[in-house]
């Protein structure tokens, strides 16, 4: 159960009646907009830029489109996952980058793939506890430029020698140094708590919850296919802003990870890239290595009001679970999402968005196979009843990560914000954002479309 510390302890489910208005008891929380710059496949556009480059274009393009003055903001949080050491609180250099003034508080969260959900809850809890009016909750990633490490052995040595003073002294830290040891340290891939990469772990939970390579790729097809049409229909320019990247300024106006040509026949032709040769991940059905930020603008209904804004959604309620690293790795937005459900008294039925975070096709259809299992909700989530199936025609209707690319710490903003023009556009009510991270983390969050 989550709760907030002000003058006043509250359950946030408690603030908000199901089905119904938020409670005019506590400040309540919306999302004026939000933004994201073009994601980018790793090793493209943005291959020159660091972390705090593409945070501070999204916070810019966000403070641009909605022409809020940055002086206003009373908090900064902004979610990333590999850090770059010379911006360890890459939030207040993003912010600094994009011109917002140094009197603005700026923190860094971090919680896997969904560090941006986490910045977004933390915005919404200090709304509600009337900590802050307006906050900004980002999130920024690049694979493209990684920390890269000397080995332990080196590290050691290269810190002893700071207090060297002789060839001699220097020439005895070589000693008991390999060639291995010379050799540079990725950032890890694998599970540090089981030792397991999350490609291996989907496709093991595919096989634990009867997920067919066929159905992954069938999936993975429709997600590049519809993204590759909201983005020739245009139902993604009032959320994507172009990036201008230096040295030419020439603007980044286009996502490059999507495969609009893509086919079954075309998926079924990669070879297993985890579990050789009988496993049923590949490349072309899981999330690729993506650089990119997002940005959202949040704040208390109230003051957006009194700022002439009119929201586009209420920030209802959210809730993190945890589970078993090992063989429920990804299976985390099951749990929270049926367990969000149960707690706000909705079903499937009310919920007209949902946003699912797409790390694997094997992952998200899992989670479907999930929900719809009386076992698994009442033994596992220990929930009253069965979830049931989730609709397609509901699903992720733009693309999602699959096609859309998953800069790490972006995906959270990306997720809240589609729903947001989502219900919107569709005129539905309720939408439902989830997403998994590693851990055997989740996190689902619920919106309600603001009267229009």
């Amino acid at each position: 159960m989550l709760a907030i510390r002000s003058r006043k302890v509250f359950c946030p489910s408690r603030s908000f009646s199901t089905k119904s208005s938020p409670n005019p008891a506590f400040p309540t929380p919306v999302l004026v907009d939000g933004v994201r710059i073009p994601f980018q496949t790793s090793g493209t556009g943005y291959k020159d830029l660091m972390a705090h480059d593409l945070g501070r274009y999204a916070l810019h393009g966000l403070l641009t489109k909605t022409a809020f003055n940055p002086a206003k903001i009373d908090r900064l949080i902004m979610g990333t996952v590999i850090q770059e050491s010379k911006t360890s609180n890459i939030a207040r250099e993003s912010a600094l980058g994009a011109g917002i003034p140094n009197s603005v508080p700026a923190n860094t969260v971090t919680m896997a793939c969904i560090s941006s959900n986490l910045a977004i809850s933390s915005g919404i809890d200090l709304i509600k506890s009337g900590a802050a009016e307006v906050v900004v909750a980002a999130g920024t990633e690049t694979m493209s430029d990684v920390p890269i490490r000397f080995s332990r052995k080196v590290r050691a040595r290269m810190l002893a020698s700071q207090k060297v003073k002789s060839a001699a002294g220097y020439l005895k830290l070589l000693k008991g140094l390999s060639l291995k040891d010379l050799a540079p340290e990725l950032p890890a891939i694998a599970e540090f708590s089981t030792g397991e990469v999350m490609g291996r772990s989907a496709d093991r939970l595919a096989a634990a919850w009867g997920v067919s390579r066929k159905e992954q790729d069938e999936f993975a097809v429709l997600s590049h296919l519809r993204a590759f049409e909201a983005h020739k229909k245009g139902l993604y320019k009032d959320e994507v802003v172009p990036a201008l990247v230096p040295p030419h300024f020439v603007p980044i106006a286009d996502e490059n990870g999507i495969r609009g040509d893509t086919s079954k026949e075309k998926m079924a032709t990669l070879k297993p890239a985890f579990i050789k040769p009988h496993g049923t991940v590949t490349a072309a059905n899981a999330s690729f290595l993506t650089d990119g930020a997002s940005a959202t603008l949040l704040m208390s209904e109230k003051k957006a009001l009194e700022f002439g804004y009119k929201p586009k959604a209420y920030l209802l309620d959210y809730i993190y679970v945890a589970q078993d690293p090992k063989d429920e790795l990804l299976l985390g937005p099951a749990y929270a999402t049926a367990r969000l459900l149960e707690k706000t008294g909705l079903t499937l039925k009310d919920i007209s968005v949902f946003e699912f975070h797409e790390a694997f096709a094997a992952q998200l259809l899992s989670v479907l196979n999930a929900l719809e299992s009386e076992k698994f909700c009442k033994e596992k989530a220990k929930i009253s009843s069965t979830i049931g199936r989730v609709p397609i025609d509901k699903l992720n209707t733009l693309g999602g990560s699959l096609s859309l690319g998953h800069p790490f710490g972006a995906t959270g903003c990306r997720l809240i914000t589609t729903t947001a023009n989502r219900l919107l556009r569709e005129q539905g009510e309720y939408g439902l954002v989830s997403a998994c991270a590693a851990g055997g983390l989740a996190v689902a969050m619920l919106v309600k479309r603001y009267p229009q």
